[in-house]
């Protein structure tokens, strides 16, 4: 009687099985990892508390820099110019002179401010009211608001100041909105600031995290020469100081964004009465963070957290073998 064999009855190991198999080690890890974490409560909210407040601080400047920004973006729509005209012009001098400058093209409004309502204004505000009624002569000019077409350019702006103040009329020419370009150049240094300190700020948390891996391992020493005695490789030891590494991450990124969230909230009364004085309220909304910006701080707190437990792992798996 022939034997025959029966090739039905070796089932090769599929892909999908070898799937399964590293997908189950890696829940089996992230669990375990997550559990040592719920076993040492205090050092594991300190880490994700230095984590959180060392990512919030750059983000909520950040937020703030952009809230900013976006308000002061609303006075470049002012671009006024204060013509001071020369003190002995007359009223109808004056008048004649906004009108030929209303009719420029690259002009959309001029507002002509006499000599007597400006006192008038100077005296309500100022408070000096009696001790002006004693001057036997108005000191103030007449002046003019000019306020420029949108489609003027930075170089047409600058030649449009110098051709009115070239005027025989004119006495001085002064451009209210340059303190605003002062202020987006310094608005963009503190961007350039934030980016940096960033920098150093991810380095911090390398660091940090690092330095807790690098404690964990120490502490499994003796399990992991057991570990290898049995065959096992580095990147099965590797694997559950990573999910350490990674719960770390996502746990102080979420705990930044409820920093700076709760911050916005605190901040959003104050701000809005305080821009309330230059502008309609109705019209203020304090920016929070995006969906894509939240999702990259936590992003950014998790491959933080994996690259120092990666390269502390590699680093440290070298030194310990069995004896």
């Amino acid at each position: 009687m022939a034997v025959t064999r029966n090739t039905d009855a070796i089932t090769p190991v599929r892909s999908s099985s070898k799937f399964n198999i590293w997908l189950t080690g890696h829940a089996s890890a992230s669990l375990s990892a997550l559990g040592r974490l719920s076993r040492q409560p205090f050092a594991s909210l300190m880490i994700i508390l230095v984590i959180g407040v060392t990512l919030a601080l750059p983000t909520a400047i950040n937020v703030i820099v952009k809230n900013v920004q976006s308000i002061s973006d609303n006075w470049n729509n002012a671009i006024d110019f204060s013509v001071y005209l020369k003190q002995d012009l007359s009223i109808k001098d004056a008048e004649d002179m906004a009108n030929l400058i209303k009719q420029r093209a690259d002009i959309e409004l001029v507002d002509l401010i006499t000599a007597d309502e400006a006192l008038i204004d100077f005296k309500q505000q100022s408070g000096f009211g009696e001790a002006l009624n004693q001057l036997s002569k108005n000191p103030l000019p007449h002046a003019l608001i000019i306020r420029p077409s949108p489609d003027n350019t930075g170089a047409s702006l600058a030649l449009l100041q110098e051709e009115i103040g070239n005027l025989p009329e004119t006495e001085l020419v002064q451009f209210d909105t340059e303190w605003v370009q002062r202020f987006h150049a310094i608005l963009d240094i503190i961007k350039q600031a934030i980016s940096i300190g960033t920098v150093l700020l991810g380095m911090a948390i390398v660091i940090i995290v690092g330095n807790t891996i690098r404690l964990d391992i120490e502490n499994k020493r003796e399990e992991i020469e057991v570990t290898k005695l049995v065959g096992a490789g580095n990147a099965f030891i590797r694997r559950p100081f990573l999910w350490t590494g990674f719960w770390h991450g996502l746990l102080g990124g979420i705990f930044a964004l409820l920093i700076v969230q709760y911050g916005l909230y605190l901040l959003r009364e104050p701000a809005s009465r305080l821009v309330g004085l230059y502008q309609d309220q109705g019209k203020i909304a304090v920016t929070s963070l995006t969906i894509t910006e939240s999702s990259t701080i936590i992003g950014l707190a998790i491959v933080l957290s994996l690259f120092a437990s990666w390269v502390t792992t590699a680093r440290y798996m070298r030194q310990i073998e069995p004896r």
